[in-house]
């Protein structure tokens, strides 16, 4: 089982994002006077977008407010601290190193573009990244396929030899819709609240980034 072309979800598969996320979630729940959520609850809210972490944010914190002004205050909060604490997961630079020899790799995240570029060049991540996609773009965001196809697209490789690998239920279910393998990552953060069906979905399931070495002929 060989693969040309990985395309990978960022936070909870390439980044270890959690605490950067979750004050970024605190600074706009604190401008609305809402007490602070503990950071495994905000982890939870990632995966689907900043407008359904901010949704499922505000809900949680019993805040009252307009949603697109409430993703405002929260990408604005989050613009000043994307690499605090954020830091690549241990084995990924390596495995993105020895990836790039043989294949193409692409970033597909429901994180925005914005954010997505300042965090691949700040933490030296973009020079092995050959094209990424963000959650705000004319494609939409996953679980839909769109972008991912247009990146399998873009890269010319067919999609036998085309896989997803992410730590959610959102990136087994994307790579399902648009016909090609998935990999499920189980140290990523998302991993634990992977139901059964997405987990028997997966190809393959990885317990270390650097298991996907042997993907590459």
């Amino acid at each position: 089982m060989f693969y040309r072309h990985f395309v990978f979800d960022l936070d909870g598969t390439l980044i270890d994002s959690r605490q950067d996320l979750a004050d970024a979630a605190n600074a706009m729940l604190a401008t609305y006077g809402a007490a602070p959520l503990p950071v495994p609850a905000v982890v939870a809210m990632v995966g689907e977008g900043a407008r359904t972490l901010v949704i499922r944010a505000l809900a949680r914190a019993e805040a009252t407010a307009d949603p697109d002004e409430a993703l405002a205050r929260f990408l604005d909060a989050y613009a000043q601290r994307l690499t605090v604490t954020t830091v690549p997961y241990e084995g990924v630079r390596e495995t993105l190193t020895h990836l790039h020899r043989h294949a193409r790799i692409s970033v597909l995240t429901n994180k925005p573009q914005a954010p997505t570029d300042v965090i691949l060049a700040a933490l030296g991540l973009a020079p092995f990244v050959h094209a990424a996609v963000g959650g705000d773009g004319p494609h939409g965001r996953k679980p839909a396929p769109e972008a991912l196809l247009a990146l399998m697209a873009q890269s010319g490789v067919p999609a036998a030899d085309t896989v997803m690998v992410g730590d959610s239920w959102v990136d087994v279910a994307t790579a399902t819709a648009a016909g090609i393998d998935a990999c499920l990552v189980a140290y990523g953060f998302g991993y634990p609240a992977v139901d059964d069906d997405h987990r028997r979905r997966a190809r393959v399931t990885v317990a270390t980034v650097d298991e996907l070495q042997r993907f590459v002929a």
